[in-house]
């Protein structure tokens, strides 16, 4: 089949003039041009599977060399597989079990709010009672009013067997 448009390599800047080309991170290649940036492997002979990160095209193994914290988890520290669902924070990866509030260990679910409050990851509950308490620390004159609506509530009966929800985006 003969091309009516000339394509330009992203590689060599070079007409491709081959009867295949390679379109990858939205540019043509030729076959021999799309390489690892770091290690110059050539990326077709590893199947359709690399990364693109800073304009860099890039195979698995330096991926995770260059971008991922060791390829372990900031919280057990076991190492992760390059094909887990991982969850990040900051510079911070996390197997999904892993990925839990750190006051109340509650696992968070796909659309759950969290906060970093003091470099440690909290649930939306935990967080707001923390900035209560934090906010009435100031202010004596509130800790006071705090504890008065709180013993001030009607009909406020503990329930022991309550299973704990954290609020989901929608």
């Amino acid at each position: 089949m003969m091309r009516s448009q000339s394509y330009i390599c992203g590689g060599c800047n070079q007409p491709i003039i081959d009867r295949y080309m390679l379109n990858a991170a939205d540019k043509f290649w030729h076959e021999a041009c799309l390489k690892c940036s770091c290690c110059q492997v050539a990326l077709p002979k590893l199947g359709s599977r690399f990364f693109v990160k800073y304009d860099q095209l890039l195979c698995k193994n330096d991926y995770q060399r260059l971008y991922c914290q060791n390829g372990e988890c900031s919280s057990c520290q076991i190492p992760i597989p390059p094909n887990e669902m991982v969850m990040r924070v900051k510079d911070r990866v996390f197997h999904l079990r892993c990925f839990t509030c750190n006051v109340c260990n509650e696992p968070f679910c796909v659309g759950d709010r969290f906060h970093l409050f003091e470099n440690k990851i909290i649930c939306e509950a935990d967080y707001e009672e923390r900035r209560l308490f934090m906010q009435a620390s100031f202010n004596d004159q509130s800790m006071r009013e705090l504890t008065k609506n709180i013993e001030e509530l009607v009909d406020f009966e503990p329930v022991n067997d309550c299973v704990h929800h954290s609020p989901i985006i929608v």
